[in-house]
Order: structure tokens, then sequence, then C-alpha cells
């Protein structure tokens, strides 16, 4: 599988959605982040705006779940047409129970860690999630910068990954830039979450072709 780029609608315009969601219709993934002011410190949307953004995105939905009790929640947004639900191993319960409930219900089931997580509990159980999405920033708000000691992670994640022989995606999600996107590629990283570096600038959608290019050049290491 090649590289795939995910804007986050995060950093888009929230008033004016629909026309920031179709800007990107190049990318991948829609990236969805949904947050509820206790998992992280900030609270963003929830499973009616995620609904209706899956009925007018003309690329599939990546919800990512900043939210506590996932094994509640998560398989609702399966339901409500994300077509890959990504939750924290922080916050679940039962993460393995919970993945197999999501890809029974027709979604990629994701798994996320944050920066000073290690990922060294996942790896005898990676071939139960569909993708691994290492944080490169704290999670909660958009527009951070790279935290570059989470390159060794993607890197160490990209070797087990390897190893099972399976095809698991290792997200990158957050601070990536045209400037570091080959770098995190180069480190392991193959679907590539990014929001100000798309959305802050004046065509969004031309900065989705620059990303990938970028991206295309760096190969895994």
């Amino acid at each position: 599988m090649g590289i795939q780029i995910a804007p986050s609608i995060l950093s888009a315009d929230f008033v004016n959605l629909e026309k920031d969601i179709a800007a990107v219709s190049d990318a991948d993934w829609l990236h969805v982040d949904v947050m509820d002011g206790h998992f992280v410190p900030n609270l963003t949307i929830g499973l009616p705006v995620v609904e209706r953004i899956a009925q007018i995105s003309p690329i599939p939905i990546d919800a990512h779940l900043m939210i506590e009790d996932p094994d509640r929640w998560a398989p609702q947004y399966a339901e409500a047409g994300a077509a890959s639900v990504t939750f924290h191993i922080e916050a679940a319960f039962a993460p393995i129970r919970l993945a197999r409930e999501l890809r029974g219900l027709g979604a990629r089931a994701g798994i996320a860690i944050r920066p000073a997580t290690p990922i060294e509990p996942l790896i005898e159980h990676l071939a139960e999630f569909d993708m691994v999405v290492v944080m490169t920033v704290e999670p909660g708000f958009g527009g951070q910068s790279f935290i570059e000691s989470t390159l060794p992670k993607i890197r160490a994640l990209r070797k087990a990954v390897t190893k099972t022989g399976g095809e698991i995606w290792v997200q990158a999600d957050g601070g990536v830039t045209a400037d570091n996107i080959a770098e995190v590629v180069g480190a392991g990283a193959d679907v590539l979450v990014a929001g100000s570096a798309i959305y802050g600038k004046d065509n969004p959608g031309a900065e989705v072709g620059v990303l990938r290019e970028r991206a295309k050049g760096a190969h895994h290491g």
C-alpha cells in the first residue's frame, strides 16, 4: 500500500465544513477528531455531526476518538458511517474486544497511543488492529509542533508490523508538515494526518498534492 494523506478538519472552518471538505477531495481520508473535554482538554464534535459529514464527504471518514469510554461509544461511530474508527489504548477497557466489534460492523479498527505511551504492550496483539496511530503531538489541540522523540517509536512499530507479515497501517498524527513529512515517512509511517499544514494554506487541495509528492520521495527506513 502506498502513502495516504488524511487532512484533519480540526483546522478547517467549522462554519464552512462542506466547502473545506470538498477542497480536499483528492486526499485519501478525511480525519475527524472527536474530543469530549474529558480524555483531552478540548471539546469538538460528536456523533450527529460525524454522521452528517460521512453523508457528504467525497472521501472516507477516519474518525479519531479522543474520548473516555470508547468501549461504549466507538461502535456508534462505525454505525454512523465512519470507514475507520480509532480509539485510544489509554481509554479503552477491552481494546481487543472493541477492535473486533468495530471490524464486525464493517469499519477498520485503529488504536492510538499518546507520545509517552510505550508500544510494547501492543506488539503481541498487532494483528487485532488495522492501524496503529502514533500521536506525534499531545492530543487535544491542532497546530502543535511535531515531537521528534516519537520517530523511534514509529520505527519500532514499523519493524514489528513488518514482522507480523500483515497489512497494518502506521499513522502519524500531529505536527506533520511539508518540511518533515519525508522524515516521518522514512521512519515508517504510511498514513499521514495533517491539519494546519493543509488548512492553514490558501489552497488546501493543492497542499494535499504537495504533501503527497514530498512523502513519495521518502522510503520506509
